[in-house]
């Protein structure tokens, strides 16, 4: 198992900076190619590591919707940009990185394949198809008549959670979440976990007005976490939160502990991702863990089988999500 110690040996500084940054620390000074640094080396280290085989014909195209700093506030994409850069790797395949916006500005030689990471409306997966036909899609599912998919199930991810919170006696639960837009544009995305929690709570008769969104950002799980406690009386407080992803937790744990609120006692808390931080969080965090790293892989695979030949008929891959219970929640009953 990683330890803080391995990610400062491999990061190249102290372990008192490692603990800082991972618990995003905002005290600290410290470059952002630091940081960084220290996250990467925590993903790769909780990244396992394939040999490398014979070598595949052709290069890849990867753009991204995050640029590499906007990582740092949502490690998800950076294990998914990993599990994508790793597998290339061993299958030593050449690739070229972008971010979206880059990528669409500029004059562009003929392209021979795309693996596209984030959220992507149509008429972006339309764009992107102008430029080649193999194309497959990463955390979204734009075109999925045309076009492969890698992709989470969160309707799923959010039932196993509140599976887990109502069958351990939580009926008074909040929901702190996120919202976004495409890249450039300004339609909303409907996030599937908020979505998924309100029509749960609505079905068993719960009340599912505890609902705070904002960015998926470390900053407004603090501020969020901050105005819940700020509106609700103790005794009508939620008993649970479901955080809609582990970045946004590190914020509200911070928030509940200035507060003196204990975690689990007074809160339970689970989240979505188990992130390579979440196990170095106070208390451990609870988390459905998502297998970015083999969606990123898989994305390759997907885009070696069509420069091999499969071109008309595209394919969705659903990867399957595991519930970690660690210290941050309890059963009331």
């Amino acid at each position: 198992m990683t330890t803080i110690k391995d990610i400062a040996e491999k990061a190249g500084v102290s372990i008192a900076t490692v603990s800082r940054v991972l618990n995003y620390d905002e005290t600290l000074s410290v470059a952002e190619s630091t940081k960084k640094r220290i996250f990467q080396a925590a993903e790769e280290l909780n990244y396992k590591k394939h040999t490398k085989k014979k070598p595949q014909n052709g290069s890849i195209t990867i753009i991204h919707w995050y640029t590499e700093k906007e990582e740092l506030e949502d490690l998800y994409y950076m294990s998914i940009r990993l599990g994508i850069e790793n597998r290339c790797e061993a299958l030593q395949i050449n690739y070229n990185k972008y971010v979206y916006d880059d990528f669409i500005k500029q004059d562009q030689e003929a392209i021979k394949a795309i693996v596209a990471v984030g959220k992507f409306s149509p008429e972006q997966a339309k764009k992107l198809g102008s430029y080649t036909d193999a194309i497959v899609f990463v955390d979204s599912n734009p075109a999925a008549d045309t076009h492969d998919a890698v992709i989470a199930n969160f309707k799923k991810v959010t039932r196993k959670i509140m599976d887990y919170l109502t069958a351990g006696g939580h009926h008074n639960i909040g929901y702190i979440g996120g919202r976004e837009t495409y890249r450039l544009e300004e339609h909303p995305i409907k996030d599937q976990r908020e979505t998924t929690f309100k029509k749960y709570m609505q079905s068993h008769d719960l009340d599912a007005s505890t609902i705070y969104t904002g960015r998926f950002s470390v900053e407004d799980g603090y501020n969020l976490t901050k105005q819940l406690l700020k509106e609700t009386k103790k005794e009508n407080r939620p008993t649970a939160l479901f955080l809609a992803n582990d970045t946004m937790a590190v914020g509200c744990m911070r928030a509940l502990h200035e507060e003196k609120q204990r975690i689990p006692d007074d809160l339970s808390l689970v989240s979505v991702n188990d992130i390579s931080i979440s196990k170095f969080m106070y208390p451990p965090l609870s988390t459905v863990k998502v297998y970015t790293e083999l969606m990123g892989e898989t994305a390759v695979d997907l885009i070696n089988e069509r420069l091999s030949g499969r071109r008309e008929v595209s394919k969705t891959v659903e990867v399957a999500t595991d519930l970690i219970i660690r210290e941050s929640s309890k059963r009331l009953k």
